[in-house]
């Protein structure tokens, strides 16, 4: 047993598995940079129109008007959301709760069925950071070029290139922040006061902080908001399964991958179609290497299969060695477009869809409560008449003025002190004190239900608000 030998595997990583065009050695490590090499192809032109259509709908949408007001506004300090002829108040919340419920389900169906395409093709961070990344790509060159550059001593060429760039990363951001701020605060107001160096303090660092997370973010961090600080990344797993479509390599037709001449039989070579070119590492955001299989860092941008297709198209072999399809397709079966997990998540987007809708047209016009007055349940006058006070609060919705007539029922014979028909700015709360009195003998028992009424010809519609009147303890 002595003269027995225990067999030692060698686990260290090999040098030549590293990829000699991969822009880092480690791509979990923050202070690694990466440099996205610019790709061409259909999804690319797709991730640009959508990013474009995305940037050009932020930046407008707060300069419409709608009337006297901002057609979309959140005026915090007025607790009013302007959504062009519509107006909500804290009443409202539910919708928004809804809005927000309705946006989860539908990112959950999205990923049940697409995978990360959110963050490859909608997601703020990317749409950025690609902007970020075409500015850099006109003022200092191309990713190898950039490399390079950054690995030799600073020339005064690329000092003011880079200067440049910088500059134009911060108009950006300062855009981004003024626009993003236009949102929660009159937009033109906000401009104005801003280039006169005439803005309140608050709206002013908000508009700062959110130039300087901008600017910060797409320019400085960009992949590492994407793995190692969006939540999304981590729980994305538990909504994919074997049929959710992903960024994926065939591996049974690349492999053997190994370089080889354009006219060459790959068979004969021991080949197989993947040329090991690493062009789908470079393009690559996050710095992956997809062949690896699914990955968390995917965002799913297809700049790896337009890569890969050009390079197919060169060497003469059949496109989407690198694909949009799924790990059942990958192992080669068919995928099930329709299951149960994709279907639960669908309902309920529909059926929270419908509620939020049904509560849109539900919305009613004005807000009306009363107030009894609870320092003196009762009092009789000097007619022997017995009396109550009450204040009405009338809330416009609307974003114009209203006229509204206010009446009681289920109280005989009742004689109204105070207005009945009142005017009520956009936006304003109306108190309205009130002093119904009644006799005694008409009265039907010591506490009488009783109900106001708040209606507006206009509008066409009336509110009701139950009470009580008191005549004895």
């Amino acid at each position: 047993m002595s003269g027995d030998k225990i067999e030692v595997k060698d686990i260290t990583p090999s040098t030549s598995a590293k990829s000699p065009h991969s822009s880092t050695n480690d791509r979990f490590n923050p202070s690694q940079r990466i440099y996205v090499r610019q790709s061409q192809g259909y999804f690319q032109r797709m991730r640009r129109y959508t990013g474009l259509f995305l940037v050009v709908f932020f930046a407008l949408m707060p300069w419409l008007q709608q009337g006297e007001h901002q057609a979309i506004l959140f005026d915090i300090g007025q607790q009013q959301f302007h959504f062009f002829h519509t107006t909500l108040y804290p009443q409202d919340l539910t919708l928004l709760a809804l809005l927000f419920m309705i946006a989860a389900f539908a990112l959950f169906f999205l990923t049940t069925f697409l995978g990360r395409v959110w963050c490859g093709y909608l997601c703020p961070q990317t749409v950025w950071t690609f902007a970020y990344i075409w500015f850099e790509e006109k003022l200092e060159g191309s990713a190898n070029k950039r490399r390079q550059q950054d690995a030799r001593s600073l020339t005064t060429s690329l000092l003011l290139r880079k200067i440049a760039k910088h500059i134009a990363w911060l108009i950006l951001a300062l855009f981004t922040g003024l626009t993003f701020v236009g949102y929660f605060a009159p937009i033109r107001q906000l401009v104005a006061d801003f280039v006169t160096f005439d803005t309140a303090f608050w709206p002013a660092f908000w508009v700062i902080f959110f130039t300087v997370c901008t600017y910060a973010n797409a320019g400085w961090m960009r992949s590492i908001v994407c793995v190692h600080m969006c939540p999304y990344a981590r729980f994305q797993s538990a909504m994919f399964d074997k049929d959710t479509f992903i960024v994926g390599y065939d591996a049974m037709r690349g492999e053997t991958r190994g370089p080889r001449k354009r006219k060459a039989d790959p068979k004969s070579l021991g080949l197989g179609d993947c040329i090991d070119c690493d062009l789908c590492v470079q393009v690559c955001p996050t710095g992956i290497d997809i062949r690896h299989g699914l990955q968390y860092e995917c965002i799913n941008c297809g700049a790896c299969i337009d890569a890969c297709n050009s390079t197919m198209s060169k060497m003469g072999y059949a496109q989407n060695l690198i694909s949009y399809t799924t790990e059942r397709r990958l192992s080669g079966q068919k995928t099930q477009i329709l299951r149960p997990k994709l279907l639960g998540y669908g309902a309920v987007l529909l059926i929270m869809c419908g509620l939020f809708m049904t509560q849109i047209a539900t919305v009613e016009p004005a807000s009306f409560t009363v107030l009894r007055d609870r320092n003196a349940l009762y009092r009789i006058n000097s007619h022997g008449q017995i009396e109550n006070i009450y204040t009405l609060k009338v809330l416009n919705k609307t974003q114009s003025s209203q006229e509204y007539q206010l009446t009681v029922a289920g109280l005989p014979d009742a004689k109204w002190y105070g207005q009945q028909i009142v005017s009520v700015a956009p936006g304003e709360v109306l108190n309205i004190p009130i002093t119904l009195s009644v006799q005694p003998e008409g009265l039907p028992s010591s506490i009488t239900t009783i109900a106001f009424i708040l209606s507006n010809k206009r509008e066409a519609f009336t509110l009701e608000v139950e009470s009580r009147f008191i005549s004895a303890l």
